[in-house]
């Protein structure tokens, strides 16, 4: 019961939508211009009936279409019964026709032809009143039986003038109870109004957004409007297909669903359909990716910024900017396909946001299941070939300019990104099959990373480049410089400066592990311990000013995270705490020792019986592995 609730919810608003939308395309102007050049007097009469009407429409079916429930059900089925009410005075007409025609006015159980149209009719009518009287949940039923007196005064021998007398007056009679009926309810719309009124006065300032909260998901708002924008869609293409639409064969199949779809956003409420059709159709392709490379337990864990939301709104906010409702349908188709181009372009970067980690952690974790690295290449592949596909199509379809250039760099961008997470997958895989680790591995990916970022630097500030030159010399606009001076703030110096932090982070932290001792082999031979960062023997090792040792990568990578010693938490300094002091500087902490060519054994020892287990303290400050390969891509 609670699906066919919602269903109903759902099914039972859209065909208010659906007039609202008739509606709004109805050109009153043009039939006032229409009226007038026939007659002023015509006009006068109707141009104010005319305009009343569509806005007694239009209320009408907002009003609808905010009912609870349970009250729009009730006025479904009265509707229903009025139909059938009607459908039963046409019956009885019908049958006052025929008798007419065939002329006999006799007993109509003498004549076999007469008497089967008697029950036939009969029959019908009994069944629509004891249908009318289930709907109204009423066991009156002569209340919906009047269409049945022209068959009575026929059984009782009337004459045929009888017999239209008789049809009228039952037609009359029962308009006229739907007229009472109509008018006893006349004010329920009005009465529901001012209930929830009087409820909102009641409610805190605060309270109010929680209530447009539950009506949206009581009216299933993105549902309604998708339903909505769908049954529209299916009645365009049949409508095209069933006229013969002469451009589907010479412009191709694509076109002419490019063409559909633009006829079926050319008011508010089918673009804001479409709005939700295509988040509906991103988060169905981002959750299909996440499915694909982790199976059923990846679906489950969701992302806020992989729902869809992104590219819904980016699709309606680009038709509003660019005036879309307003234009012919060839001129909305074809800037129909630009804005979902870049929509698709949002949804590949939404998947390639959930393909680099699960790729990266496929290297990086040396897992050896076929299955997972091929289904995690496959998807790279696709996200490395299809942008590039893209961007050779729309550039054959469109003339190059400003916007088309904005369009080609972000798949650019896009497969860029790609192509620099495969790099440093393929590294990983290297190191996997070799006997020994590579040492400079993460200086590897970081100079990998590092040309990715350059190359996206050198495409935004190419694009930022053409953009400032066409203002220029060009066709200069306050939207173009607008665009211009977005896209140089987040893609050229939020990207610079990104890069330049990460550069002297890197310089800094190489700086202070240069200038550490190495341990000698007697040294190491002495600690007999493994690195409490990667808990790996070490055959090489740095010693930090606190008598600390540690794999030089290992401590690199630590002090991208923070600049303290992982084991007590004194600041690692690129100078000996004594030059340090002899600068001005605070001095050292008292368990900090002088630097010497060899760190005493017993200070090592000393360390080792500190009280506290070498392991459990590298439990405590062992940085976390996501933020370890974070700091590794940077």
């Amino acid at each position: 019961m609670p699906r066919l609730e919602e269903l109903a919810n759902v099914a039972l608003r859209v065909p208010s939508i659906l007039v609202l939308d008739l509606l709004y395309k109805c050109d009153i102007e043009g039939l006032t211009d229409h009226l007038k050049a026939k007659n002023e007097d015509m006009l006068f009469k109707y141009k104010y009936v005319i305009w009343n009407m569509y806005y007694l429409g239009h209320l009408i079916n907002v009003v609808v279409l905010v009912l609870p429930l349970r009250h729009i059900v009730t006025l479904y089925l009265h509707i229903l019964a009025a139909l059938l009410l009607y459908m039963g005075h046409q019956i009885s007409k019908d049958y006052v026709r025929e008798e007419l025609q065939y002329g006999y006015e006799g007993a109509v159980y003498l004549d076999s032809l007469a008497f089967n149209r008697f029950v036939s009719a009969m029959t019908s009518q009994i069944i629509l009143s004891t249908l009318c009287a289930f709907l109204m949940k009423t066991r009156k039923v002569w209340l919906f039986s009047a269409h049945i007196l022209p068959l009575l005064a026929r059984l009782c021998a009337a004459p045929h003038a009888t017999l239209l007398t008789v049809n009228t007056f039952s037609m009359g009679l029962t308009g006229a109870g739907i007229t009472v009926f109509l008018l006893s309810h006349l004010f329920l719309p009005y009465r529901l109004a001012r209930a929830a009124y009087s409820e909102l006065l009641q409610l805190e300032l605060y309270r109010l957004l929680a209530v447009g909260i539950s009506l949206w998901n009581q009216f299933a708002v993105p549902v309604l409007f998708s339903v909505f924008w769908f049954v529209l869609f299916v009645v365009q293409l049949c409508s095209d297909t069933m006229s013969g639409n002469a451009s589907a064969g010479h412009q191709g199949i694509m076109f002419f669903l490019l063409t559909s779809v633009s006829e079926c956003c050319a008011t508010p409420y089918s673009l804001l359909g479409l709005t939700f059709v295509v988040s509906y159709l991103a988060l169905g392709l981002l959750n299909l990716c996440k499915f694909y490379l982790g199976g059923y337990t990846a679906v489950q864990n969701e992302n806020v910024m992989h729902r869809g939301v992104t590219e819904g709104v980016t699709l309606l906010l680009l038709a509003l900017q660019t005036g879309l409702l307003d234009m012919q349908a060839l001129q909305r188709t074809f800037l129909l396909s630009i804005i979902l181009f870049i929509v698709v372009t949002s949804t590949l970067q939404s998947m390639i946001e959930i393909t680099d980690p699960v790729i990266l952690a496929l290297g990086a974790s040396r897992n050896r299941s076929v299955w997972k690295h091929f289904r995690g290449l496959s998807m790279c592949l696709l996200l490395l070939v299809f942008p590039v596909f893209m961007a050779y199509k729309i550039s054959q379809f469109f003339h190059m300019d400003f916007w088309l250039l904005i369009l080609v760099s972000s798949c650019m961008l896009t497969s860029l990104q790609v192509t620099g997470t495969m790099l440093i997958y393929s590294l990983f895989m290297v190191e996997l099959f070799r006997s020994d680790p590579i040492e400079s591995l993460d200086e590897v990916i970081y100079w990998v990373n590092a040309v990715s970022r350059v190359l996206e630097f050198v495409v935004a500030l190419c694009v930022v480049a053409y953009g400032t030159w066409e203002s220029l010399f060009g066709e200069w606009s306050w939207m173009g410089a607008s665009v211009i001076i977005i896209h140089s703030y987040f893609n050229v110096w939020l990207r610079a400066q990104s890069g330049w932090k990460s550069f002297l982070l890197r310089q800094e932290a190489a700086k202070k592990i240069n200038s550490l001792p190495r341990a000698t082999a007697q040294q190491l031979q002495q600690h007999n311990d493994v690195c409490s960062i990667c808990f790996q023997e070490m055959s090489a090792a740095v010693i930090t000013y606190c008598g600390h040792f540690f794999h030089g990568n290992c401590l690199r990578k630590w002090l991208y995270v923070q600049e303290t010693c992982p084991m007590c938490h004194q600041t690692v300094r690129p100078n000996p705490p004594g030059q340090s002091q002899a600068s001005g500087e605070a001095p050292a902490a008292p368990t900090q020792r002088e630097p010497g060519p060899e760190p005493p054994a017993q200070d090592v020892d000393q360390n080792r019986d500190n009280g506290t287990s070498r392991e459990t303290q590298s439990e405590a400050v062992t940085p976390d592995p996501a933020e370890q390969q974070e700091q590794t891509g940077r």
